[in-house]
């Protein structure tokens, strides 16, 4: 029988067994929020985080400005990437999500959670417009990955928690992902 996408099949099989994996959640609801926070806690060198909104970890955990700010005084490089809420891209994504306006405003709340960081030495705040096609979670070598999928509220959709296992990995993927929204985004400013 001929395969129309030999490489394709392949490549899936191999990456079945990938050694980068740790876990695969259904769904971003299933990921405890201790699971956030102890990758976190445990960085030494970098948390990075692209997001639109993901609101639910101060909601969770309202000490995550203090956790950032500690971890950033121990030399830690943090960096934040939020959507702008006044983009096209979020107005989209509301649509296709059918939230409406609600992922614009879950995205000005993100922006006030973070506000207190900006300025803080070591963390950097940025706003994106991109089209978010996954969430990142980093904290050194480990990832969490929301995949997104269309019209399928973030919380709903999968999540794969990766470790590092070597270079141009599924883990750089989306580190080079992350570093591309980052030189896109930009700074939030101290607010008067």
């Amino acid at each position: 029988m001929h395969t129309l996408w030999p490489s394709l099949r392949h490549s899936r099989q191999n990456r079945a067994g990938s050694p980068e994996l740790v876990t695969l959640y259904d769904a971003r609801a299933d990921v405890p929020v201790s699971t956030y926070v102890s990758m976190f806690s445990a960085a030494k060198q970098e948390i990075s985080v692209v997001v639109y909104a993901a609101v639910f970890l101060h909601e969770a955990y309202p000490r995550l400005n203090d956790l950032l700010r500690e971890r950033a005084a121990d030399g830690v490089t943090v960096r934040i990437a939020v959507g702008d809420p006044d983009s096209e891209n979020i107005a989209a994504r509301g649509r296709e999500e059918r939230f409406g306006h609600g992922i614009e405003t879950r995205c000005r709340l993100a922006a006030m959670h973070y506000q207190p960081l900006v300025g803080v030495p070591g963390i950097e705040v940025r706003a994106h417009s991109t089209t978010l096609y996954n969430s990142i979670y980093r904290a050194d070598d480990q990832m969490l990955v929301n995949a997104h999928a269309w019209g399928v509220n973030a919380y709903a959709a999968p999540v794969w928690h990766l470790k590092r296992a070597g270079t141009a990995g599924i883990f750089d993927t989306y580190a080079t992902s992350f570093a591309a929204i980052w030189k896109s985004a930009v700074p939030v400013r101290e607010e008067d």
